[in-house]
Protein backbone atom coordinates (compact mmCIF):
# COMPACT_ATOMS: atom_id res chain seq x y z
CA UNK A 1 0.00 0.00 0.00
CA UNK A 2 2.64 1.91 1.04
CA UNK A 3 4.62 1.44 -2.39
CA UNK A 4 1.86 2.61 -4.53
CA UNK A 5 1.43 5.67 -2.46
CA UNK A 6 4.93 6.46 -3.66
CA UNK A 7 4.73 5.46 -7.06
CA UNK A 8 0.96 6.77 -8.22
CA UNK A 9 0.51 9.58 -10.51
CA UNK A 10 -2.00 12.53 -8.93
CA UNK A 11 -5.34 11.86 -10.65
CA UNK A 12 -5.72 13.36 -14.43
CA UNK A 13 -8.89 14.89 -13.57
CA UNK A 14 -6.62 17.09 -10.58
CA UNK A 15 -4.73 18.24 -13.47
CA UNK A 16 -7.61 19.66 -15.79
CA UNK A 17 -9.26 23.22 -15.71
CA UNK A 18 -12.56 21.20 -14.92
CA UNK A 19 -13.98 21.83 -11.79
CA UNK A 20 -11.88 24.97 -11.58
CA UNK A 21 -13.63 28.09 -10.29
CA UNK A 22 -12.99 31.35 -12.45
CA UNK A 23 -11.41 33.15 -9.79
CA UNK A 24 -8.94 30.05 -9.75
CA UNK A 25 -7.87 30.42 -13.31
CA UNK A 26 -7.63 33.91 -13.21
CA UNK A 27 -5.49 33.95 -11.06
CA UNK A 28 -3.20 31.34 -12.76
CA UNK A 29 -3.31 32.90 -15.57
CA UNK A 30 -2.09 36.18 -13.82
CA UNK A 31 0.28 34.88 -11.91
CA UNK A 32 2.16 33.17 -14.93
CA UNK A 33 1.87 36.32 -16.69
CA UNK A 34 3.59 37.74 -13.93
CA UNK A 35 6.33 35.45 -13.75
CA UNK A 36 7.16 35.58 -17.56
CA UNK A 37 6.79 39.15 -17.76
CA UNK A 38 9.11 39.68 -15.02
CA UNK A 39 12.01 37.29 -16.21
CA UNK A 40 12.07 39.22 -19.67
CA UNK A 41 11.68 42.27 -17.34
CA UNK A 42 14.49 41.64 -15.66
CA UNK A 43 16.32 40.86 -19.04
CA UNK A 44 16.42 43.69 -21.54
CA UNK A 45 16.76 45.75 -18.16
CA UNK A 46 19.95 44.74 -17.13
CA UNK A 47 21.26 43.21 -20.71
CA UNK A 48 22.51 44.16 -23.77
CA UNK A 49 23.36 43.02 -27.20
CA UNK A 50 24.22 39.16 -26.91
CA UNK A 51 23.48 38.35 -23.24
CA UNK A 52 19.96 40.15 -24.17
CA UNK A 53 18.86 37.54 -26.85
CA UNK A 54 20.91 34.82 -24.87
CA UNK A 55 18.95 35.92 -22.16
CA UNK A 56 15.66 35.78 -24.01
CA UNK A 57 16.38 32.59 -25.63
CA UNK A 58 16.24 31.05 -22.04
CA UNK A 59 13.66 32.38 -20.82
CA UNK A 60 11.20 31.26 -24.34
CA UNK A 61 13.19 27.65 -23.55
CA UNK A 62 12.41 27.32 -20.20
CA UNK A 63 9.06 28.28 -20.77
CA UNK A 64 8.58 25.94 -24.04
CA UNK A 65 10.10 23.51 -21.74
CA UNK A 66 7.86 23.94 -18.76
CA UNK A 67 4.88 23.76 -21.53
CA UNK A 68 5.99 20.05 -22.33
CA UNK A 69 6.37 18.90 -19.19
CA UNK A 70 2.78 20.10 -18.05
CA UNK A 71 1.67 17.73 -21.04
CA UNK A 72 4.23 14.97 -20.70
CA UNK A 73 3.27 14.84 -16.61
CA UNK A 74 -0.67 15.24 -17.92
CA UNK A 75 -0.53 11.85 -20.07
CA UNK A 76 1.54 10.27 -17.10
CA UNK A 77 4.73 9.47 -18.89
CA UNK A 78 7.60 8.95 -16.33
CA UNK A 79 10.65 9.45 -18.51
CA UNK A 80 9.31 12.06 -20.55
CA UNK A 81 8.40 13.85 -17.91
CA UNK A 82 11.87 13.56 -15.65
CA UNK A 83 14.20 14.39 -18.43
CA UNK A 84 12.00 17.87 -19.55
CA UNK A 85 12.35 18.71 -15.50
CA UNK A 86 15.98 17.83 -15.55
CA UNK A 87 16.02 20.66 -18.71
CA UNK A 88 14.47 23.00 -16.47
CA UNK A 89 16.55 22.42 -13.59
CA UNK A 90 19.64 22.60 -15.83
CA UNK A 91 18.44 26.03 -17.53
CA UNK A 92 18.36 27.39 -13.83
CA UNK A 93 22.17 26.38 -13.87
CA UNK A 94 22.67 27.60 -17.27
CA UNK A 95 20.88 31.17 -15.51
CA UNK A 96 23.22 31.06 -12.48
CA UNK A 97 26.23 30.86 -15.09
CA UNK A 98 24.71 33.66 -17.15
CA UNK A 99 24.32 35.13 -13.62
CA UNK A 100 20.91 36.08 -14.51
CA UNK A 101 19.84 34.98 -10.67
CA UNK A 102 15.98 35.94 -10.52
CA UNK A 103 15.61 33.75 -13.71
CA UNK A 104 17.55 30.61 -11.83
CA UNK A 105 15.77 31.35 -8.83
CA UNK A 106 12.46 31.39 -10.51
CA UNK A 107 13.42 27.90 -11.80
CA UNK A 108 14.56 26.21 -9.39
CA UNK A 109 11.88 26.96 -7.00
CA UNK A 110 9.21 25.77 -10.03
CA UNK A 111 10.68 23.01 -10.66
CA UNK A 112 10.94 21.93 -7.58
CA UNK A 113 7.04 22.67 -7.31
CA UNK A 114 5.95 21.20 -10.09
CA UNK A 115 7.86 17.87 -9.22
CA UNK A 116 6.20 17.81 -5.98
CA UNK A 117 2.66 18.61 -7.61
CA UNK A 118 2.83 16.14 -10.59
CA UNK A 119 4.79 13.37 -10.47
CA UNK A 120 4.53 10.78 -8.17
CA UNK A 121 6.57 11.22 -5.27
CA UNK A 122 9.63 8.91 -5.62
CA UNK A 123 10.40 10.66 -8.81
CA UNK A 124 9.55 13.76 -6.83
CA UNK A 125 11.80 12.62 -4.00
CA UNK A 126 14.87 12.60 -6.73
CA UNK A 127 13.88 16.00 -8.30
CA UNK A 128 13.59 17.96 -5.53
CA UNK A 129 17.13 17.97 -3.92
CA UNK A 130 18.58 18.25 -7.48
CA UNK A 131 16.62 21.69 -7.85
CA UNK A 132 16.77 22.70 -4.19
CA UNK A 133 20.72 22.25 -4.22
CA UNK A 134 21.09 25.26 -7.08
CA UNK A 135 18.97 27.46 -5.04
CA UNK A 136 20.47 26.85 -1.86
CA UNK A 137 24.19 27.16 -2.80
CA UNK A 138 23.11 30.46 -4.47
CA UNK A 139 20.76 31.88 -2.45
CA UNK A 140 22.90 34.83 -0.41
CA UNK A 141 20.60 34.62 2.83
CA UNK A 142 22.00 32.19 5.79
CA UNK A 143 21.45 28.71 6.40
CA UNK A 144 18.61 29.08 8.36
CA UNK A 145 16.29 31.28 6.31
CA UNK A 146 17.44 29.03 3.25
CA UNK A 147 16.62 26.28 4.82
CA UNK A 148 13.27 28.01 5.53
CA UNK A 149 12.87 28.46 2.54
CA UNK A 150 13.38 25.37 1.10
CA UNK A 151 10.66 23.73 3.52
CA UNK A 152 8.23 25.78 2.29
CA UNK A 153 8.34 25.31 -1.04
CA UNK A 154 8.29 21.79 -0.37
CA UNK A 155 5.26 22.25 1.59
CA UNK A 156 3.76 24.51 -0.85
CA UNK A 157 4.00 21.69 -3.39
CA UNK A 158 2.92 18.93 -1.41
CA UNK A 159 -0.29 21.46 -0.60
CA UNK A 160 -0.94 21.77 -4.33
CA UNK A 161 -0.56 18.15 -4.66
CA UNK A 162 -3.43 17.59 -1.90
CA UNK A 163 -4.90 20.15 -3.56
CA UNK A 164 -5.15 18.40 -6.98
CA UNK A 165 -6.11 15.05 -5.60
CA UNK A 166 -8.88 16.60 -3.52
CA UNK A 167 -10.32 18.22 -7.13
CA UNK A 168 -9.14 15.50 -8.69
CA UNK A 169 -11.49 12.71 -6.50
CA UNK A 170 -14.42 15.61 -6.29
CA UNK A 171 -14.54 15.17 -10.22
CA UNK A 172 -14.23 11.21 -10.21
CA UNK A 173 -17.26 11.11 -7.84
CA UNK A 174 -19.01 13.78 -9.61
CA UNK A 175 -18.83 11.59 -12.55
CA UNK A 176 -19.67 8.52 -11.08
CA UNK A 177 -22.67 10.37 -10.05
CA UNK A 178 -23.66 11.74 -13.16
CA UNK A 179 -23.44 8.65 -14.50
CA UNK A 180 -25.53 6.45 -11.81
CA UNK A 181 -28.03 9.24 -12.43
CA UNK A 182 -27.75 8.19 -16.40
CA UNK A 183 -28.38 4.62 -15.56
CA UNK A 184 -30.63 5.10 -12.94
CA UNK A 185 -33.15 7.61 -16.01
CA UNK A 186 -32.13 4.44 -18.65
CA UNK A 187 -33.36 1.73 -15.86
CA UNK A 188 -36.68 3.79 -15.31
CA UNK A 189 -37.50 4.17 -18.71
CA UNK A 190 -37.04 0.56 -19.20
CA UNK A 191 -39.06 0.01 -16.64
CA UNK A 192 -41.72 2.80 -17.56
CA UNK A 193 -41.76 0.49 -21.20
CA UNK A 194 -41.90 -2.81 -20.03
CA UNK A 195 -44.92 -1.25 -18.03
CA UNK A 196 -46.37 0.27 -21.25
CA UNK A 197 -45.74 -3.23 -22.75
CA UNK A 198 -47.35 -5.15 -20.10
CA UNK A 199 -50.84 -3.09 -20.16
CA UNK A 200 -51.14 -3.30 -23.86
CA UNK A 201 -50.74 -6.77 -23.58
CA UNK A 202 -53.56 -7.50 -21.22
CA UNK A 203 -55.51 -5.10 -22.51
CA UNK A 204 -54.98 -6.40 -26.11
CA UNK A 205 -55.42 -10.34 -24.66
CA UNK A 206 -58.83 -9.35 -22.92
CA UNK A 207 -59.66 -8.22 -26.23
CA UNK A 208 -59.34 -10.64 -28.21
CA UNK A 209 -60.38 -13.63 -25.89
CA UNK A 210 -63.60 -11.90 -26.21
CA UNK A 211 -63.64 -11.48 -29.38
CA UNK A 212 -63.00 -14.77 -30.43
CA UNK A 213 -66.06 -15.92 -27.38
CA UNK A 214 -68.29 -14.04 -29.74
CA UNK A 215 -66.09 -15.66 -33.26
CA UNK A 216 -66.46 -18.52 -31.60
CA UNK A 217 -70.56 -18.60 -30.84
CA UNK A 218 -71.02 -17.29 -34.56
CA UNK A 219 -69.09 -20.71 -35.71
CA UNK A 220 -71.32 -23.36 -34.04
CA UNK A 221 -74.09 -21.52 -35.09
CA UNK A 222 -73.30 -21.53 -38.68
CA UNK A 223 -72.49 -25.31 -38.32
CA UNK A 224 -76.20 -25.66 -36.71
CA UNK A 225 -77.81 -24.01 -39.22
CA UNK A 226 -78.74 -21.16 -37.36
CA UNK A 227 -80.82 -18.03 -38.55
CA UNK A 228 -78.84 -15.13 -40.27
CA UNK A 229 -80.10 -12.89 -37.29
CA UNK A 230 -78.61 -14.79 -34.77
CA UNK A 231 -75.38 -15.19 -36.70
CA UNK A 232 -75.07 -11.46 -37.53
CA UNK A 233 -75.75 -10.82 -33.81
CA UNK A 234 -72.78 -12.48 -32.70
CA UNK A 235 -70.39 -10.71 -35.34
CA UNK A 236 -71.54 -7.33 -34.69
CA UNK A 237 -70.75 -8.49 -30.79
CA UNK A 238 -67.17 -9.50 -31.90
CA UNK A 239 -66.55 -6.17 -34.09
CA UNK A 240 -68.20 -4.51 -30.49
CA UNK A 241 -65.22 -5.91 -28.51
CA UNK A 242 -63.17 -4.82 -31.58
CA UNK A 243 -64.25 -1.32 -30.51
CA UNK A 244 -63.99 -1.57 -27.23
CA UNK A 245 -60.40 -2.80 -26.91
CA UNK A 246 -58.96 -0.28 -29.12
CA UNK A 247 -61.18 2.24 -26.68
CA UNK A 248 -59.12 0.32 -23.64
CA UNK A 249 -56.11 0.43 -24.97
CA UNK A 250 -56.52 4.32 -25.69
CA UNK A 251 -57.97 4.83 -21.74
CA UNK A 252 -54.75 2.56 -20.44
CA UNK A 253 -52.33 5.31 -22.03
CA UNK A 254 -54.16 7.61 -20.76
CA UNK A 255 -54.05 5.77 -17.12
CA UNK A 256 -50.80 5.76 -17.41
CA UNK A 257 -50.61 9.26 -17.42
CA UNK A 258 -52.80 9.66 -14.79
CA UNK A 259 -55.95 10.64 -16.71
CA UNK A 260 -58.71 7.53 -15.35
CA UNK A 261 -62.39 7.26 -14.30
CA UNK A 262 -62.53 6.45 -11.26
CA UNK A 263 -62.55 2.47 -10.17
CA UNK A 264 -66.04 2.63 -9.01
CA UNK A 265 -67.68 4.00 -12.12
CA UNK A 266 -65.74 1.14 -14.18
CA UNK A 267 -66.53 -1.43 -12.56
CA UNK A 268 -70.37 -0.18 -12.90
CA UNK A 269 -69.91 0.42 -16.87
CA UNK A 270 -68.56 -2.70 -16.83
CA UNK A 271 -71.48 -5.22 -15.18
CA UNK A 272 -73.74 -3.19 -17.18
CA UNK A 273 -74.45 -5.95 -19.54
CA UNK A 274 -74.29 -8.65 -16.72
CA UNK A 275 -77.19 -6.93 -15.09
CA UNK A 276 -74.71 -7.58 -11.37
CA UNK A 277 -74.67 -5.02 -8.70
CA UNK A 278 -71.11 -3.17 -7.34
CA UNK A 279 -70.89 -2.96 -3.82
CA UNK A 280 -68.05 -0.10 -2.52
CA UNK A 281 -66.85 -0.78 1.01
CA UNK A 282 -64.33 1.90 2.83
CA UNK A 283 -63.53 5.51 2.15
CA UNK A 284 -63.05 5.83 -1.43
CA UNK A 285 -59.61 7.65 -1.96
CA UNK A 286 -57.62 7.51 -5.61
CA UNK A 287 -55.46 4.44 -6.19
CA UNK A 288 -52.04 4.11 -7.94
CA UNK A 289 -52.30 4.18 -11.67
CA UNK A 290 -51.00 0.48 -11.91
CA UNK A 291 -52.81 -0.87 -8.53
CA UNK A 292 -55.68 0.68 -10.21
CA UNK A 293 -55.00 -1.21 -13.83
CA UNK A 294 -55.15 -4.20 -11.79
CA UNK A 295 -58.25 -3.85 -9.97
CA UNK A 296 -59.71 -3.17 -13.65
CA UNK A 297 -57.77 -5.81 -15.72
CA UNK A 298 -58.92 -8.63 -13.40
CA UNK A 299 -62.66 -7.01 -13.12
CA UNK A 300 -62.36 -7.74 -16.99
CA UNK A 301 -60.91 -11.11 -16.80
CA UNK A 302 -63.37 -12.54 -14.78
CA UNK A 303 -66.32 -11.45 -16.16
CA UNK A 304 -65.30 -13.11 -19.32
CA UNK A 305 -64.50 -16.17 -17.59
CA UNK A 306 -68.09 -15.87 -15.94
CA UNK A 307 -69.54 -15.29 -19.90
CA UNK A 308 -67.77 -18.65 -21.11
CA UNK A 309 -67.74 -20.95 -18.13
CA UNK A 310 -71.23 -19.90 -16.57
CA UNK A 311 -73.37 -17.67 -18.84
CA UNK A 312 -76.32 -17.03 -17.27
CA UNK A 313 -74.86 -16.99 -13.32
CA UNK A 314 -75.62 -13.75 -11.48
CA UNK A 315 -72.63 -11.96 -10.82
CA UNK A 316 -71.43 -10.07 -7.55
CA UNK A 317 -68.88 -7.48 -7.49
CA UNK A 318 -67.41 -5.82 -4.41
CA UNK A 319 -65.09 -3.21 -3.70
CA UNK A 320 -63.23 -2.91 -0.47
CA UNK A 321 -60.92 -0.58 0.48
CA UNK A 322 -58.78 -1.59 3.60
CA UNK A 323 -55.98 0.18 5.55
CA UNK A 324 -52.70 -0.14 2.79
CA UNK A 325 -54.88 -2.44 0.33
CA UNK A 326 -57.34 -2.58 -1.66
CA UNK A 327 -59.88 -6.00 -2.53
CA UNK A 328 -61.54 -6.94 -5.50
CA UNK A 329 -64.03 -9.62 -4.90
CA UNK A 330 -66.01 -10.78 -8.00
CA UNK A 331 -68.31 -14.35 -7.56
CA UNK A 332 -70.77 -15.41 -9.19
CA UNK A 333 -73.65 -18.27 -8.77
CA UNK A 334 -72.63 -21.02 -10.65
CA UNK A 335 -74.18 -22.83 -14.07
CA UNK A 336 -73.70 -24.95 -16.55
CA UNK A 337 -70.44 -24.93 -18.70
CA UNK A 338 -71.31 -22.69 -21.86
CA UNK A 339 -70.97 -24.40 -24.93
CA UNK A 340 -67.47 -21.84 -25.48
CA UNK A 341 -65.72 -22.80 -22.01
CA UNK A 342 -63.22 -24.82 -24.72
CA UNK A 343 -62.11 -21.47 -26.61
CA UNK A 344 -59.22 -19.06 -25.19
CA UNK A 345 -55.58 -19.85 -23.99
CA UNK A 346 -56.70 -19.96 -20.48
CA UNK A 347 -54.43 -17.74 -19.22
CA UNK A 348 -55.56 -15.07 -18.55
CA UNK A 349 -55.92 -15.26 -14.53
CA UNK A 350 -52.22 -16.39 -14.34
CA UNK A 351 -51.58 -13.42 -16.36
CA UNK A 352 -53.40 -11.32 -13.72
CA UNK A 353 -51.63 -12.93 -10.79
CA UNK A 354 -48.05 -12.51 -12.24
CA UNK A 355 -49.58 -8.51 -12.16
CA UNK A 356 -50.50 -8.54 -8.50
CA UNK A 357 -47.42 -10.23 -7.68
CA UNK A 358 -45.40 -7.58 -9.33
CA UNK A 359 -47.12 -5.11 -7.27
CA UNK A 360 -46.65 -6.80 -4.09
CA UNK A 361 -50.25 -8.26 -3.82
CA UNK A 362 -52.04 -11.35 -4.54
CA UNK A 363 -54.48 -13.29 -6.55
CA UNK A 364 -56.74 -16.53 -5.76
CA UNK A 365 -58.97 -17.98 -8.09
CA UNK A 366 -61.38 -21.44 -7.10
CA UNK A 367 -64.79 -22.60 -6.79
CA UNK A 368 -66.95 -21.30 -4.27
CA UNK A 369 -69.44 -23.01 -2.52
CA UNK A 370 -71.72 -21.88 -5.41
CA UNK A 371 -70.11 -20.92 -7.76
CA UNK A 372 -65.97 -19.62 -8.70
CA UNK A 373 -65.05 -16.95 -6.95
CA UNK A 374 -61.66 -14.52 -8.16
CA UNK A 375 -60.15 -11.85 -5.41
CA UNK A 376 -57.46 -9.55 -5.83
CA UNK A 377 -55.78 -7.55 -3.17
CA UNK A 378 -53.43 -4.81 -3.94
CA UNK A 379 -51.19 -2.50 -1.40
CA UNK A 380 -52.07 1.10 -2.25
Amino acid sequence: MMSDRWMRWPLREALTREGQSPARMWFVRVLRVVIAGSLLWNTFHHDRGWRLAAGVGLVVLSGGLAWAFLRASFDHRLWPSVTLLALLTGCGYAARAGDWRVLALVLWCGAAVLSLERLPLLAAAVCVPVAMTGFAAYNNDNWLVTGLIVVGLALAGYTLRLDADTRGNAQRLLAQERAARAAEAETAALAERARIAREIHDVLAHSLSAQLVHLEAARLLIEGDATRDQILERVVAARSMAREGLAETRQALSALRGEMTPVEDFLRELVVSDKAAVSVTGARRALPAEASQAVRRVAQEALTNVRKHAPGAKVFVRLAYEEGEVTLDIRDSGGSPGELAASGAGYGLLGMRERAELLGGSLTAGPGEEGFIVTLKVPT
